[in-house]
């Protein structure tokens, strides 16, 4: 059976000499190699080696998406070792749990945002003897850290010189891995408390890649931008995947660059969390009210069209009219055109995943003739459990089930998972992994779903729902999604109404999306947090919550609701690095507000 490292160097074997990633260095986008590659990530495990690493200890990687992040992952798992990423955006606390929860030996860090969270943390972290930093340090920071600290350059020197004189050694570590032996533990974000660590063996992996590999979404040819952080599992089965295919793998400069990198770049695909469709599309609509003359009015009248559209096949209904069929020839032509040359030109899809991809957003980008999969997954199914195909796809569904893998909808609605994906267990945690597996393998999602045919429907998160006084059941994430997608410059939304009489709901605005919105109102001269609280705007969310409102189920509407003058974030702890909401936190946060709307 094979590793990662082992399909890894398989690709090396096959394309040594071809390109395997570009990234953009002083102003230009360069190629390196899969032998390059190969080259840096044996210079690691020397290095990791020379430093008495033992086989199976933990690494951690601390960081950014980067080539170095990838060469550094090899290289860790090349000596044998277990890499353990940490988000680079991880508060000092929670790296520190995280270091000691799996008595971390070495750190990969990036730059001086992490160098600094180590040094407030120093004393508390016993087990970690090194930290290797991938920029360059400043002069504070390598005093605080005395011999602990090590420049990547200068530690892969020393590890290639390592390799050179002791190339049995080191590659002993590498063939002695087995498939059950742990690739990784991923972390989870933590919405309610503490992460659990999650572990995932190399066979996990493997079987991921072999998996997305057999159904032909992503070809050896691809051209691929990296964006997403390689602390999330999305992102390693993305890794993984590419080690398999031997495509191209890009790394974006950052995320706000992304758009301007796939223009530079031109991938064939690329994957993403929902939010940032959704800020495309508010950028669409933003533009389209600010433009002047005929094209704009063109352009506000296409988009009206567009939205009565996806009404319509929301409603399971064909989309007609007159208008939609002007539309059709007049507007639709020119926001395709202008978006694939946003997108690069050459975009074949997007894969959506992370989080679930409102449906609305799904058709918009449908009708503008851009493709995007949705799939479906947890760190502890090593990701991808199900992804809609280019020829197989059924929009509101997150697809059908990947071979191998099996899939059941329990009883009471949750999704069961069982297959070579599922985890190991939980690190540390005995009791946690009886909870979450079954003696035979089932694995508790804690998702709720149903099928469409062969498509899985995600319909809610089984610890979200919403019991209320009167008893009805309500899953707060579909009644978000309409807000959110029905109001450009809303940002947030969190319902609330656990055993009250009736929900209610904190709302947060997306500040690029309100600023313009306010220019063309002609509403100047007022900061963010005044603008969140002008009565036009207000009109405009309660004009929101009225829209949606009419569509649901009298037990499921919105009845009181507050803006924040805010937006959530993940420095204030009320998003996950993977900007998931975290409802806890924003209940307490906000506990004398939604107090507040049942004092009445």
């Amino acid at each position: 059976m094979s590793t990662i490292t082992s399909i890894f160097k398989d690709t090396v074997a096959r394309h040594g000499a071809q390109t395997a990633a570009q990234l953009k260095k002083g102003g230009a986008w360069v190629d390196v190699t899969w032998s390059e590659i190969d080259q840096v990530a044996k210079s690691v495990a020397g290095g990791l080696v020379s430093k008495g690493l033992e086989p199976q200890s933990r690494v951690a990687i601390f960081a950014n998406t980067r080539l170095e992040w990838i060469t550094s992952d090899l290289g860790i798992l090349m000596a044998g070792c277990t890499t353990v990423p940490i988000y680079q955006s991880s508060i000092a606390d929670d790296v520190q749990y995280i270091i000691n929860d799996a008595e971390i030996k070495f750190v990969f860090a990036e730059e001086e945002a992490q160098i600094k969270r180590l040094i407030e943390i120093k004393e508390q972290i016993p087990h970690v003897t090194g930290v290797v930093c991938f920029a360059e340090a400043s002069a504070e920071s390598k005093e605080a850290l005395g011999d602990w600290l090590i420049p990547f350059a200068e530690f892969e020197a020393m590890g290639e010189a390592y390799y050179q004189e002791n190339q049995e050694v080191v590659d002993a570590r590498s063939q002695g891995v087995e498939p059950n032996d742990l690739l990784t533990l991923v972390y989870t974000s933590g919405t309610t408390g503490r992460p659990k660590g999650v572990m995932i063996s190399h066979d996990n992996m493997v079987y991921e890649a072999e998996a997305v590999a057999n159904t032909n979404i992503i070809k050896p040819e691809d051209v691929q931008l990296l964006f997403l952080p390689l602390a999330h599992i999305f992102a390693k089965v993305l890794e993984a995947t590419w080690f398999k295919l031997g495509h191209v793998m890009a790394f974006a400069e950052s995320i706000p660059k992304v758009v301007d990198n796939m223009g530079e770049v031109r991938p064939t695909f690329m994957a993403s969390v929902p939010r940032i469709f959704e800020k495309v599309y508010a950028v669409v609509k933003s533009v389209a009210e600010t433009k002047p003359g005929l094209a704009g009015k063109i352009a506000r009248w296409g988009l009206k069209q567009e939205e009565k559209a996806t009404t319509a096949e929301l409603k399971g209904n064909q989309p007609g009219g007159l208008g939609w069929s002007l539309a059709q020839k007049i507007f639709i032509p020119k926001l395709a055109t202008g978006l694939q040359a946003k997108f690069g030109g050459r975009l074949r899809f997007f894969i959506s995943g992370g989080a679930p991809l409102p449906p609305d957003i799904a058709y918009f980008y449908k009708h503008a003739g851009i493709t995007i999969l949705e799939g479906y997954g947890l760190t502890e199914t090593s990701a991808a459990t199900t992804v809609n195909r280019p020829d197989q796809i059924k929009l509101g569904t997150v697809g059908p089930v990947l071979e191998g893998t099996e899939v059941m909808i329990a009883e009471d609605g949750e999704i069961m998972i069982r297959g070579r994906g599922v985890f190991q267990g939980y690190w540390n945690k005995p009791e946690a992994t009886k909870e979450a597996i079954e003696p035979d393998g089932w694995f508790h999602s804690g998702d709720l779903g149903a099928f469409d045919g062969p498509f899985l429907k995600i319909t809610g998160r089984k610890k979200d729902i919403i019991v209320t006084a009167g008893g009805k059941n309500v899953a707060p994430q579909n009644i978000e999604s309409k807000l959110k997608s029905s109001c450009p410059i809303m940002s947030q939304v969190v319902i609330h109404g656990d055993k009250r009489k009736f929900l209610s709901a904190i709302v947060t605005l997306e500040q690029d999306a309100l600023m313009g919105w306010a220019a063309t109102k002609g509403i100047t001269g007022q900061s963010f947090a005044e603008l969140t609280q002008h009565p036009a705007v207000k009109q405009v969310i309660d004009d929101t919550f009225k829209t949606v409102n009419s569509t649901l189920a009298r037990y499921e509407t919105i009845k009181k609701w507050h803006i924040l003058d805010t937006d959530f974030s993940v420095e204030s702890g009320e998003l996950t690095p993977s900007l998931k909401v975290k409802r806890n936190v924003v209940g307490a946060n906000y506990k004398d507000i939604y107090d507040a709307f049942y004092n009445d």
